[in-house]
C-alpha cells in the first residue's frame, strides 16, 4: 500500500469524506398539535466546518423596562471608565461584570416637553415624542426592537416576543391626555401599529410550542394531556438514537427545562383554581407571587432564544404608575407614590430598594443566559440586552439622567459617564450597528458609542 499521503502517525492526510448529512438547524420534535424546537446541537454543524473558518454566531437582542426611574446615588457607580465594582443598586450584576456597561447621563429630549409616564414608556425604544391624543389616532415611531426584528427575525418562527407582567385593559386617557396605548406597549412595528404585550405565561408557552388548530382547541388538548412533551415522546426517542452522547445530554437538559417551565405554569393554574378570592382581571396561569411571574417570563425567553424560536425580545417588567407593593424587600407602600419622593430620605431609600430588586431579577436572567451553552460560547456571549427606564427623577417626571445598562456581547466592566446629557438614541443607533443594521441615524441620534461595538 502506498504511504505517500500518510502522516507520521500513519493516518491519511487526505480530506475526510463526510457521508452522514448533518441535522438541519431548524429541527423540531413533532407531535399531534405541537412542535418543540431544539437548541443548537453538534449534529447540526457539518463535520467539515471544523476545517473552515467559524461562521458568525446568531445574535440576539432584548430590552427590559423598569418603571419610574431611579435613585441616582445608589445606582451610579462612583468610578468612571474601566471599573472593578458596581454600585449598590447594580451589585447583583457582579457575576457578569465583564459584560456590563453602565451608561450615565442619557436623556430622552424628545419626551421632555411632556414630562409624564406615558411618554417615558413610549419613548424608551423609539426616542420619539408620541402624538398627544386620547383616541385611536395615535402616532409614535417604529421602535428599535422592531427595526432589529425585521432584519434578524426573518429566519425565525417568531420575529419578536413582547412580554410583560401587567395585564391592562384600559383604553382612552391614561396619563395627561395621552392614550393608554402609549403606556401599555413598548414595541411599535410602525408609527401607527403598537404590538400588544403578553403577560400570561400559558399563552406565551403555547405560542412557542403549540402548532395546529385554533387557540381554544390547543388549550383544551394541552390541558387535557397535561404536557406538550407527552405528544413528542416518540419523535424524541427516534432523534436521540441518531445523536452523540453530548447532543443527547443537551436535548435532555433542554427538554427538562421545557418541562419545568410547564410544571410551574400548571402549578400556578392549580393554585389560582384553589384560590378563595378569584382575581377576575388575571388569567389563571399567572403565578400569585410577582417575583415568580417575572422569573417565569424570563425563563420563557431563555427557552425561545435557546431554540432560536425568536432572536428579539422586549419585557416590560412593570408598568409606569404601578401601585405594586414590595413588602418582601421592606417596601409595603405602592411603588408610584414612593417614587414621588420629594427628596425625602426614607422614600429615596425605598426607591433604591425597588431599583436593586428589579435589577436582581434581571441578574437572575443573565446568570441563566451565562449558564446556557450556545455554539462556541453561551447565550450571554451571543446576546445583547439593555435594561433601563424612560424616567430619570420620578419625583420631577423628567427624562434626563436615565438609568441605562447594556449587558452581553461586548467587553464590559465599564461606566460611561457623559459630562453633558446625550440622547438615548445614540445607544439605539449603536445596538442597530451591532445587529448589522447600518443606519445613518435613529431619531435624534448624534453618533454611536464605540465602547459598545
Amino acid at each position: 500500500m502506498s504511504t505517500a499521503n500518510a502522516s507520521p502517525t500513519g493516518r491519511s492526510n487526505q480530506p475526510m469524506i463526510v457521508t452522514k448529512k448533518a441535522l438541519p438547524r431548524r429541527t423540531f420534535l413533532r407531535g399531534m398539535g405541537v412542535t418543540v424546537a431544539l437548541p443548537l446541537l453538534d449534529a447540526m454543524v457539518p463535520a467539515l466546518s471544523a476545517m473552515t473558518p467559524a461562521t458568525n454566531p446568531v445574535r440576539r437582542f432584548g430590552f427590559v423596562y423598569i418603571p419610574m426611574g431611579m435613585n441616582p446615588a445608589p445606582w451610579i457607580p462612583k468610578a468612571e471608565g474601566k471599573i472593578s465594582e458596581l454600585s449598590p443598586s447594580l451589585a447583583s450584576l457582579m457575576p457578569v461584570m465583564d459584560q456590563v456597561t453602565v451608561i450615565t447621563n442619557t436623556e430622552l429630549k424628545m419626551a421632555n416637553s411632556a414630562g409624564n409616564h406615558a411618554t417615558a414608556n413610549s419613548s424608551f425604544l423609539t426616542a420619539t415624542l408620541a402624538k398627544r391624543t386620547e383616541g385611536n389616532d395615535y402616532v409614535l415611531a417604529t421602535s428599535i426592537d422592531q427595526v432589529i426584528a425585521k432584519q434578524i427575525g426573518r429566519d425565525t418562527q417568531i420575529p419578536s416576543l413582547e412580554l410583560g407582567t401587567d395585564l391592562i385593559a384600559m383604553v382612552g386617557n391614561c396619563d395627561n391626555g395621552y392614550a393608554c396605548v402609549y403606556q401599555n406597549n413598548l414595541s411599535w412595528s410602525s408609527p401607527t401599529n403598537p404590538l400588544p404585550t403578553e403577560a400570561d405565561p400559558r399563552i406565551v408557552f403555547e405560542r412557542l410550542f403549540g402548532d395546529g388548530g385554533s387557540a381554544k382547541d390547543r388549550q383544551t388538548e394541552l390541558r387535557k394531556n397535561r404536557s406538550i412533551l407527552d405528544w413528542v415522546t416518540e419523535d424524541m426517542a427516534r432523534l436521540q438514537r441518531k445523536l452523540g452522547s453530548g447532543d443527547r445530554t443537551k436535548v435532555t437538559e433542554y427538554i427538562d427545562s421545557v418541562r419545568e417551565v410547564e410544571r410551574r405554569i400548571q402549578k400556578a393554574e392549580q393554585q389560582a383554581g384553589e384560590a378563595v378570592l378569584p382575581d377576575l382581571d388575571r388569567p389563571a396561569s399567572v403565578p400569585a407571587a410577582w417575583e415568580d411571574h417575572v422569573k417565569l417570563m424570563f425563563d420563557l425567553q431563555i427557552l425561545a432564544l435557546q431554540a432560536d424560536i425568536t432572536r428579539v425580545t422586549t419585557f416590560q417588567m412593570a408598568r409606569e404608575t404601578s401601585t405594586r407593593t414590595y413588602p418582601q424587600i421592606g417596601v409595603p407602600e405602592p411603588h408610584h407614590p414612593t417614587s414621588h419622593h420629594s427628596n425625602d430620605p426614607e422614600k429615596l431609600a425605598k426607591l433604591a430598594k425597588i431599583n436593586a430588586y428589579h435589577v436582581s431579577l434581571f441578574a437572575y436572567f443573565l446568570n441563566k443566559l451565562k449558564a446556557t451553552p450556545d455554539g462556541d460560547g453561551t447565550l450571554l456571549d451571543h446576546s445583547t440586552y439593555m435594561i433601563g427606564s424612560g424616567l430619570g427623577n420620578p419625583s420631577l417626571h423628567n427624562h434626563t439622567n436615565l438609568p441605562c445598562v447594556v449587558v452581553g456581547g461586548h467587553k464590559g466592566g465599564r461606566h460611561i459617564k457623559y459630562a453633558e446629557p446625550v440622547t438615548l438614541a445614540n445607544v439605539h443607533l449603536t445596538l442597530l450597528e451591532k445587529a448589522g443594521i447600518h443606519q445613518q441615524g435613529f431619531s435624534n441620534s448624534t453618533g454611536r458609542i464605540e465602547e459598545l461595538l
